[in-house]
């Protein structure tokens, strides 16, 4: 995942959208190694949302995670891959000013050489919006 910059860092806002890639398999089914978010900060998180936030014990690490319940001290987050770990079954609760913003859509890139066929199905599938309610995550966990 991208890091902030050195300024951003000395106090000067945080740009209203940024872009990050998503590393390891913590968020499938939902989302997959080398997905692109294109992210908003300073937003308002709501349960059920994927956010990026900063690691609570190292904090130049930049992690994806479903926020799943607000706590007292913070947020409770999970990975959507139960089996990845990682989250606040590891850390426990996330301070609020460690989350830095919300995933509002997720790109797949291209990759490699394909036939026309699956560069059609890449297309209808590329891109597409991250809702809370509408999550394959969700409907697992149910179970």
């Amino acid at each position: 995942m991208p890091e902030l910059s050195q300024d951003t860092e000395r106090g000067r806002a945080l740009p209203p959208f940024g872009l990050a890639e998503v590393t390891g398999p913590s968020m499938v089914p939902t989302l997959h190694h080398g997905d692109r978010l294109l992210l908003r900060y300073g937003v308002p998180v709501r349960p059920g949302q994927i956010v990026v936030l900063r690691h609570p014990f190292q904090q130049d690490l930049l992690v994806v995670k479903r926020a799943v319940e607000r706590r007292e001290g913070g947020w409770w987050v999970l990975g959507d891959n139960p089996y990845a770990g990682g989250d606040s079954t590891d850390y426990g609760v996330v301070p609020e000013e460690l989350i830095l913003g919300r995933a509002w859509l997720r790109y797949r890139p291209p990759a490699g050489r394909r036939s026309p066929l699956a560069v059609v199905r890449w297309a209808f599938s590329a891109a597409r919006p991250l809702f809370s309610d509408r999550s394959a995550a969700r409907r697992f966990r149910a179970r």
